[in-house]
């Protein structure tokens, strides 16, 4: 069954895009969803079945599991726990935006994203359509729109290109702003720790990290890490953003 494109251009065809996107959500199904950086392919966070199909769908294994977009700051701390003050700095800065945060998850979750080792990577971004999508459905699990390996979607025609066959809706909001992926930083220690470098540049993590009296950790990773790894996609090290 091939993906179903909705135009999301005027107020009519983005509600109707919306609709139906949602709904799909509801029922466990995959859609690709526009975002600040690339496309996305996204899932219910809380539905394990669904997230199992979006990790098929891009060919990726449990140990690069996906992070979680949501549409409003405030939903950090329903996912994270122990989150440390200095993330409160960085939401503030560049929240909604291209930063995925890594932080310890809340223990009482009912939630299966994959080999997490006890942690969320989330990103509130900066797209009207996708967060007005967040709004109706929560949060959702969100990787890159491609195939791993391949580079990120930035149009819809290349989202359907490589996921057509394995999503229900694809939302057609032109093309992506930017190309470069958000920049992740872990955030379970008393320091941060870059994990990928995208589209927030260290300098200006550093200034907002200043009144904390903080700089990110930017120690250099062996080949085959996180800096080396293609658009959008990170290494089992680091969370499979987008």
């Amino acid at each position: 069954m091939t993906a179903q494109r909705m135009p999301a251009g005027s107020e009519e065809e983005r509600e109707a895009a919306l609709t139906s996107a949602s709904y799909a959500i509801q029922r466990g199904r995959l859609v690709v969803l526009p975002t600040d950086t690339v496309y996305g392919v996204g899932a219910d966070a809380f539905d394990a079945d669904a997230v199992a199909r979006l990790l098929a769908a891009k060919g990726r294994g449990r140990d690069m599991p996906p992070p979680v977009l949501v549409g409003s700051a405030t939903t950090l701390d329903a996912l994270a726990t122990r989150v440390p003050g200095y993330v409160r700095g960085l939401v503030d800065a560049f929240w909604p935006g291209p930063l995925t945060v890594v932080c310890h998850q809340q223990p009482s979750l009912q939630w299966d994203l994959g080999e997490t080792r006890g942690t969320v990577a989330v990103r509130m971004p900066d797209h009207e359509v996708a967060r007005e999508l967040l709004d109706r459905t929560g949060p959702l699990a969100v990787s890159s729109a491609n195939l791993t390996g391949m580079d990120a979607a930035t149009s819809a025609d290349a989202a359907i290109e490589m996921l057509g066959e394995s999503v229900a809706i694809v939302i057609d909001a032109g093309d992506s702003p930017g190309a470069i992926p958000s920049t992740i930083v872990d955030a379970t220690g008393e320091r941060p720790r870059l994990l990928r470098l995208g589209a927030i540049s260290v300098a200006e993590l550093d200034a907002a990290l200043a009144p904390y009296e903080l700089t990110v950790e930017t120690e250099q990773e062996p080949a085959g890490g996180p800096a080396d790894a293609p658009e959008g996609e990170p290494t089992p090290t680091s969370p499979g953003g987008e």
